[in-house]
């Protein structure tokens, strides 16, 4: 292989702790769309609260939802042994946590670019 066309190493390290921060960017808010998600899914199909399973994901998306918990009021309907809930905040929930994700994935885009090409629009 040429020596003029390998990168330099330091550019190589920053490239692969970019690659490495993108992977934990996506990982972390694929946990909690896949959170929010279930928490949707469970309380659309009118899930027993008391299970043990139902709780936890409860519990745990319960802290993402929180903040979005009121914009809309939530629309029930009642069946002969359930109660579907419909929850438009874990919805707008899931919207937010995504866009927030795209944002810091296109920081990592910028960042890995030299200014004369962000101004570019390269």
């Amino acid at each position: 292989m040429d020596e003029s066309n390998r990168m330099p190493a330091s550019t190589m390290e920053d490239s692969m702790s970019r690659a490495r921060g993108a992977r934990l960017v996506y990982f972390f808010f694929g946990i909690i769309e896949t959170l929010l998600a279930f928490r949707l899914v469970f309380k659309l199909l009118g899930a027993n609260p008391g299970s043990p399973f139902v709780s936890f994901i409860y519990s745990l998306s319960g802290f993402f939802h929180a903040p979005f918990a009121g914009i809309f009021s939530k629309s029930t309907a009642r069946g002969v042994e359930t109660t579907a809930v419909f929850e438009p905040s874990t919805v707008i929930a899931m919207i937010v946590y995504a866009i927030i994700a795209m944002g810091i994935m296109k920081l990592f885009v910028v960042s890995s670019k030299r200014p004369d090409q962000v101004e570019q629009g390269l």
